[in-house]
């Protein structure tokens, strides 16, 4: 690169100083042609006044001085060849015998020769010209010459730069080969173990090397360092699937028995339950009429509370088969049963006027039956909750959204609540409102939860203390369909 860069500027050197010399001789003797013309010319004027022609010639001899001036000619105004000259020199262009009256004044230059023309006038009329050639042979070999002298000197600057860029490699390329075939082997090899002998470089590139060879000990230390810790992560990592699996295992186990503990306590306390309603019935039926006012009320009491307790049981045991059941979906029409469980809540809405505004509903893959069960509870509870408002009214709607599951809402105008208390409202056994004001076993929500996290859904509720709640759900199955049910006021 060092020799290419070398040669090209000394061959662009060596041009310019040949261009230059060809422009400064074409000059030279532009110049020297042009005095020459004008002075044979204010010398002819008077033979050619005169018709002197031997004037004339003699003028035309003085140019024997100058070897290059190989012809010469005087013409007349006429344009006739009034007087010439011609070089003992062999090969000399003959002159023509006539010349152009109006010929400009010129010098042209051709192959081997220049051209001079030049206008003889006096008093402002032109009376002849001259007309001179001159060779361009000496020039020539000057510029052979001069070339032959640029060639050997490039030649000379270009073994002397080949020299010097065998030591210059030696001493720079050399090192900085190594460097990129070190750089190379790395990006190929991984191998953050290779160095780069500097071999007793200095300036800049020894501390390139340096540099190179440092930054390979650091990313060799850094490797080392995240293999030990990959190591410590894999260990880390199989041990926490270890303790995940034992974990599991033991949750599985504890839920299986937490799951029996509830069924056999559920049956267990049934028959003692119904035992104690049974008996109370009959004590009720055969001496009630005995009894005093205060005995009737007790004895009312301990039945509401075991008619209670069975109920509560029966959703204990409602829940626990619940984390046991396995999702079954298929493509359900929630329209029909949210008409079905709006035609079965009429008899506990009797003696109220109830509007319900039901627009159109999507199918979804669900369970059919487990769907069901949140409806119900949905809907129970907003009928339920809007019992102290003389006009209950229930919505039920959809909501769309591009590409997300269809969201269920059901809306009513009851009670409400605080949402500082919306955290305990779908645990078991959560009630914001007093048993006395509102019935209930506080399971109904979680149950409903439960389900909706089943399906891979989520249940969120937005409420304001005694202007109403609703409830928003969703399941992760897309619509087939929007049905729409029928609206309207139904009093009961």
């Amino acid at each position: 690169m060092s020799v290419v860069i070398c040669t090209t500027a000394l061959v662009l050197a060596g041009s310019a100083f040949v261009s230059y010399y060809v422009v400064a001789e074409r000059r030279s003797i532009t110049r020297g042609l042009g005095v020459q013309a004008e002075t044979i010319g204010l010398e002819s004027v008077s033979a050619l006044a005169f018709n002197d022609d031997r004037a004339a010639n003699e003028t035309l001899a003085g140019l024997r001085a100058d070897r290059n001036v190989v012809a010469a000619a005087i013409y007349a105004a006429d344009g006739t060849r009034f007087a010439s000259y011609e070089s003992l020199a062999s090969g000399a262009p003959a002159l023509a015998s006539t010349a152009e009256r109006d010929i400009p004044d010129r010098i042209q230059f051709e192959r081997r020769t220049a051209r001079a023309n030049h206008a003889i006038v006096v008093n402002g009329r032109r009376v002849g010209s001259v007309h001179i050639v001159y060779s361009l042979d000496d020039v020539r070999a000057d510029l052979a010459r001069f070339l032959l002298i640029t060639v050997g000197v490039l030649a000379v600057s270009v073994i002397g730069a080949l020299l010097v860029a065998r030591r210059a490699q030696r001493a720079l390329s050399g090192p900085i080969a190594h460097l990129a075939a070190a750089a190379l082997a790395v990006s190929r090899s991984n191998d953050y173990r290779v160095r780069v002998e500097s071999n007793h470089a200095v300036g800049e590139l020894g501390m390139l090397i340096d540099t190179f060879n440092q930054m390979l000990s650091q990313i060799q230390a850094r490797d080392h360092e995240l293999d030990a810790a990959a190591h410590r992560y894999q260990a880390l990592n199989e041990q926490l699937e270890r303790r995940v699996t034992e974990r599991t295992a033991e949750l599985q186990v504890i839920n299986k028995e937490l799951e029996a503990f509830t069924y056999s306590v559920s049956h267990d306390l049934r028959a003692p339950l119904r035992r104690i309603d049974g008996f109370s019935g009959m004590l009720a039926g055969k001496y009630g009429p005995q009894l005093t006012g205060e005995g009737t009320h007790f004895l009312s009491r301990i039945r509401e509370g075991t008619q209670h307790m069975g109920r509560l049981i029966d959703d204990l045991l409602n829940l626990a088969r619940l984390g046991r059941k396995e999702v079954s979906q298929r493509a359900t029409d929630l329209s029909a049963i949210v008409q079905r469980i709006r035609d079965g809540l009429s008899r506990e809405a009797e003696g109220r006027v109830v509007r319900w505004t039901c627009g159109p509903l999507p199918i979804v893959d669900c369970d059919p039956a487990l769907i069901d069960v949140v409806l119900t509870n949905l809907l129970s509870n907003a009928v339920k909750y809007t019992r102290p408002r003389a006009e209950a009214v229930i919505e039920v709607g959809a909501i769309e959204k591009p590409g997300a599951p269809p969201i269920i809402f059901i809306r009513d105008n009851g009670v409400g609540f605080s949402m500082k208390y919306v955290d305990k409202l779908f645990g078991a056994f959560q009630r914001l409102h007093r048993a006395d004001e509102f019935e209930g076993t506080g399971i109904g929500l979680a149950t409903v939860q439960r389900i909706i996290h089943k399906h891979n859904g989520r249940i969120w509720v937005d409420a304001e203390l005694d202007k109403g709640a609703t409830f928003y759900f969703t399941v992760a199955a897309g619509t087939v369909a929007l049905e729409p049910i029928n609206e309207g006021a139904v009093p009961v």
